[in-house]
């Protein structure tokens, strides 16, 4: 389509490239920073510029920040003993979300998927390696349920062997409110497999 305006079409381009934005929700998005929101397209604006240019790597987690080391690795209140390894941000916020885990986080930066040039070159493995001292008690492995999270976890923990440090992986199953008719077989095994004693 054709805008009446090179800013505008250019505006409505960039949106597009952002994750779940379509041509429409791009369109409306400009249109409304045009017309109504006008204050908030250059707060937009000084946001954005603010976290490309503020936002980094922790040196020691790879979470970000903007003061290195971050304020997870910082915090003494965290189980230093404890350190979840996750494959990726919108992971390490899931688990950070349920206010329940405490210890420390290593953000991999993927999954291995050989098929997709991802090899263990690619990730943060060695910094992870490199983090466990005797002090570290438990690696909790929390990558996805997926055919790349699997061999990501099973690659880990033959690697962790070595640290003798206690490796444990999330538990896997039926999501809460949900019927075991709607499940795939794997995620029903996996439960069954998982099972806990009642006491």
């Amino acid at each position: 389509m054709e805008y009446p305006s090179k800013h505008l079409q250019n505006v409505i381009a960039l949106f597009t490239k952002l994750p779940g934005i379509g041509e429409k929700s791009a369109q409306r998005i400009a249109l409304y920073l045009l017309r109504d929101g006008r204050s908030d397209g250059e707060l937009l604006a000084k946001g954005i510029q603010e976290l490309t240019m503020a936002v980094r790597s922790c040196s020691v987690c790879f979470n970000l920040t903007e003061e290195d080391p971050c304020r997870f690795c910082r915090d003494p209140k965290r189980d230093r003993r404890v350190l979840c390894v996750v494959e990726d941000l919108k992971d390490f916020m899931a688990i950070e979300r349920t206010g329940t885990y405490r210890g420390q986080y290593h953000i991999l930066g993927g999954a291995l998927s050989p098929l997709e040039g991802v090899g263990e070159k690619e990730l943060h493995i060695q910094a992870l390696l490199d983090r466990i001292h005797p002090d570290v008690e438990e690696v909790i492995l929390a990558t996805n349920p997926t055919v790349e999270g699997e061999m990501t976890a099973t690659h880990l923990a033959r690697l962790l062997k070595t640290k003798h440090v206690k490796v444990t992986r999330i538990a896997r199953g039926i999501p809460f409110g949900g019927a075991l008719e709607f499940n795939d077989a794997v995620t029903v095994a996996k439960a069954m497999e998982g099972r806990l004693r009642m006491d």
